[in-house]
């Protein structure tokens, strides 16, 4: 399959977003696993934005010469890295976790959904590759 893959965006792509799906479940686990300890700070994984800038994007490289410089955004999709957010707790009552269980399970089934489609979207690809195999049959 990794020859495949040397010639095929979408498959490169879709590789990605499950292993970037993969990784914001185990951010949102984390989230719910620790709702209950006092000072934990809610995390969220973010990467949609550098994975549109990589979808969009040519085929120039930006580099960082200096750690002092902005942040470049990734120029292809094997780039794409994703950043883990800690979200404070701002309220000042409580034991201040910022952990909300029912945005969490919310993130959690949004994500299972793009998970599943990322994985369906494969499947057809496969089949797609499967059948021009085999000659059409």
């Amino acid at each position: 399959m990794p020859f495949i893959q040397q010639f095929d965006t979408t498959m490169n792509l879709l590789q990605k977003v499950l292993d970037l799906r993969t990784r914001n479940q185990q951010v949102i686990s984390s989230n719910i696993a620790n709702a209950e300890t006092p000072g934990y700070s809610a995390a969220s994984f973010e990467f949609e934005d550098q994975l549109k800038s990589a979808m969009l994007g040519g085929n120039l490289s930006p580099v960082a010469t200096s750690k002092n410089h902005i942040g470049v955004t990734p120029s292809n999709v094997e780039q794409i890295q994703g950043e883990i957010v800690l979200h404070k707790d701002k309220t000042g009552i409580g034991d201040q976790n910022s952990v909300s269980v029912d945005q969490e399970m919310v993130k959690l089934s949004e994500n299972e959904i793009l998970y599943e489609a990322a994985v369906a979207m494969l499947n057809k690809k496969l089949s797609i590759l499967k059948y021009a195999a085999n000659d059409g049959r």
